[in-house]
């Protein structure tokens, strides 16, 4: 073979400069694909995208920590429930008169609170003047069968509660009438209307370390659930981080 079959003819040399160009562009392209898929999992990671799997995982823990939390209040349930015909229509311009009422409906056999006191937990019912219920601790407010929370108090209630719960002792049962200058005012908008006054169904409970944690994990559980039910964010690995 002689030096001049080594040659290549400019017909070549154009296709070999052809096929040189489009291997770069398709090694340019698999590398920006490279860098895309990589900056949107780095995304999905940041902002916590959920699994199936997670997501079953965490409807798992929340229902377990709430058999074992309404098992744990079951007793508290029974005494509380006796009470939930008081929820239902009142007169809202009275209820708006002559500040916060209240009226013990189960008078209790624990400590009694003080102005300020915020060391309890506590079960309840919200309703408006029209019978609607807005907030509560049952599983179903019109045909209740367990608690889902008792609330840690100290994180903070409207002020109508805490001058309401004045004098109760722990473990009794008391409906609260608030006026709407001491519940949310215009600050929120309740059973479709700001200014409401509020009523309460109230049960105060020590604030015991065991039934306190109880009720803060199965709160967690709910939220990382929710999140990822609702807005598909894996809630759990983000305050993990």
């Amino acid at each position: 073979m002689d030096e001049k079959e080594l040659k290549t003819s400019p017909k070549q040399r154009f296709f070999i400069i052809l096929i040189a160009v489009l291997m770069l562009g398709s090694m340019l392209a698999s590398y920006v694909a490279i860098i895309i898929n990589g900056s949107q999992s780095s995304t999905s990671s940041a902002t916590g995208q959920i699994s199936d799997e997670k997501l079953a995982q965490y409807e798992t823990e929340y229902t377990d920590k709430l058999v074992a939390f309404q098992a744990a209040t079951a007793d508290d349930f029974s005494k509380f429930s006796k009470y939930l015909n008081a929820v239902g229509e009142y007169d809202k311009a009275a209820a708006e008169e002559g500040g916060v009422k209240t009226k013990d409906l189960l008078v209790g056999d624990g400590r009694e609170l003080t102005e300020g006191d915020t060391d309890y937990l506590a079960y309840y019912v919200g309703w408006c003047s029209n019978g609607e219920v807005f907030d509560s601790s049952l599983d179903n407010a019109s045909n209740a069968t367990a608690f889902t929370n008792a609330i840690d108090v100290s994180g903070g209630v409207i002020e109508g509660w805490n001058t309401g719960v004045v004098g109760m002792k722990l473990g009794g049962v008391r409906r609260i009438t608030i006026p709407s200058d001491l519940a949310y005012s215009d600050q929120r908008e309740i059973c479709d209307e700001y200014n409401q006054p509020l009523r309460f169904l109230i049960m105060p409970v020590e604030s015991e370390e065991s039934l306190k944690t109880m009720a803060a994990e199965l709160q967690l559980a709910y939220i990382k659930w929710q999140y990822g039910v609702y807005y598909g964010i894996d809630y759990g690995a983000m305050i993990a981080q």
